[in-house]
């Protein structure tokens, strides 16, 4: 500030300026104030608050390096048959997932929602995995996971939680192992139930071995475990595509990550990794088979929930999304008794687009893959298929569309799939149609943004 060359009092417009100063910087930190937290809101929102982030409550948590996106997700879809009662009580459940991208820290989301008392987790641990089609561990890798600095919770029913950060060198597409123990009885056990991929249980608490030898059993669902974030500094943001089975790779060869969300995650690390002006974005999966835009599953809360009921839960609190991908209405056409209507079907979709904007996300919207041959197919829901293809590429529901009823139909029977992209029925994609969906998506629709809401 300017003060008199004689040492004495400021002049009175240099008064003016300190107090103008004076008064900015009060409105810079109160704002600094109001974003911090809001910022922190939104980090949190629909995880429960009963699980910490990291930070200076989490001793094991990591240094504020890279950015938190998604590495693998799933949706939770029922209560697993036959859990009714007890659960998996006294049984260690090691899930195996598969990473998009490679990090430093890793965190890991649990679920309870379609349990009917509260689940108690005494034990749980993370770990890279050995190789593929193992329940062991890498050495130098297991990890206990906390929460809140603790290493039990309880969740309770309808509920998830997020565990404290925990300092791993999570692989790029690789397997890591997710275990969690339960010593007591919690009703249904959350599952996605088509997982495509062997995971492992074994009696008694065996969170932290290495070894895989105790993990007898084998199951082809993901339990409890819904979400695998990292800290990543070869990611810069996370693309969510909402799919159903078509996503969901319900006819995917298991356990060798070929559902078309994966192959995309492979040619976008492999174009970044060649320089290629592509975003530098992890994948995450949220289909989930038989899913529709607009109608729940039975129960409460729904089983197999509709697009738009979900969307919150599985894209909007993804970490770090940037981009959403819509593979979804064929169901819709296929599960509505008589003739669904297209414009439902095509504004329910919109919804979607106008949720996404509101938090300024782009969409990339998938046209309708025929079906010709299936046993759900008639001439009327063929129609119906047409007319919300035709408003979709016509640019009236999406920001960008990827066309997948062209790369992966008849030339010569366009309501048909290729022979050979038919995994048999008529529906479903073989493992070379899902690489023929992976690879007709063009990269360059996942750069720049959606529209912001004012």
């Amino acid at each position: 500030m300017t003060r008199p060359r004689d040492g004495g009092a400021m002049t009175p417009p240099a008064k003016y300026r300190a107090l103008l100063a004076a008064v900015v910087a009060a409105i810079v930190a109160v704002s600094a104030a109001i974003f911090v937290g809001v910022s922190s809101d939104e980090g949190t929102e629909g995880r429960g608050g009963l699980a910490g982030r990291g930070g200076q409550n989490n001793p094991a948590a990591p240094a504020s390096t890279g950015t938190w996106v998604g590495s693998w997700a799933t949706s939770p879809v029922r209560g697993e048959p036959g859990t009714e009662m007890r659960g998996l009580a006294g049984r260690s459940v090691r899930n195996v997932v598969h990473t998009s991208v490679g990090g430093s820290s890793a965190r890991v989301t649990l679920s309870n929602l379609y349990g009917q008392s509260p689940l108690t987790i005494s034990h749980a641990s993370i770990a890279v995995a050995a190789g593929p089609g193992t329940a062991a561990a890498l050495a130098g890798t297991m990890r206990q996971l906390t929460f809140t600095g603790r290493p039990s919770v309880v969740i309770p029913a309808g509920s998830q939680v997020v565990s404290d950060a925990v300092r791993l060198t999570v692989p790029h597409d690789g397997d890591v192992l997710i275990t969690t123990y339960s010593p007591t009885a919690s009703g249904p056990v959350t599952q996605h139930p088509h997982a495509r991929q062997v995971s492992y249980t074994a009696v008694g608490e065996h969170t932290r071995d290495t070894t895989g030898t105790p993990y007898t059993e084998r199951f082809t669902s993901w339990r409890y475990v819904t979400a695998l974030d990292v800290l990543s500094k070869e990611s810069d943001g996370t693309v969510v595509v909402l799919g159903d089975s078509l996503t969901d790779g319900i006819s995917a060869a298991m356990g060798r990550n070929t559902r078309w969300p994966d192959i995309l995650s492979d040619r976008l690390h492999a174009a970044v990794a060649a320089g290629q002006d592509v975003p530098r974005y992890s994948v995450v999966n949220e289909g989930i088979s038989g899913n529709r835009v607009l109608g729940d599953g039975l129960g409460r809360p729904p089983e197999n929930p509709s697009g738009l009921n979900r969307f919150g839960r599985d894209v909007l609190d993804r970490p770090g999304v940037k981009v959403v991908v819509v593979v979804l209405g064929i169901n819709d056409i296929l599960r509505t008794p008589g003739t669904a209507d297209p414009a439902s079907v095509v504004a329910g979709l919109r919804s979607l687009v106008d949720r996404a904007h509101a938090r300024g996300l782009k969409v990339v919207g998938a046209t309708l893959m025929p079906f010709g041959g299936h046993h759900g197919y008639t001439d009327a829901r063929e129609q119906v298929r047409r007319q919300i293809n035709a408003e979709i590429r016509a640019g009236r529901v999406f920001d960008a569309v990827a066309d997948f009823d062209r790369a992966v139909r008849d030339p010569y029977d366009p309501r048909k799939l290729r022979r050979e992209y038919d995994c048999g029925d008529h529906l479903h994609l073989s493992d070379r149609g899902y690489a023929r969906m992976a690879e007709s998506f063009d990269l360059g629709l996942l750069k720049g943004g959606g529209s912001a809401a004012l």
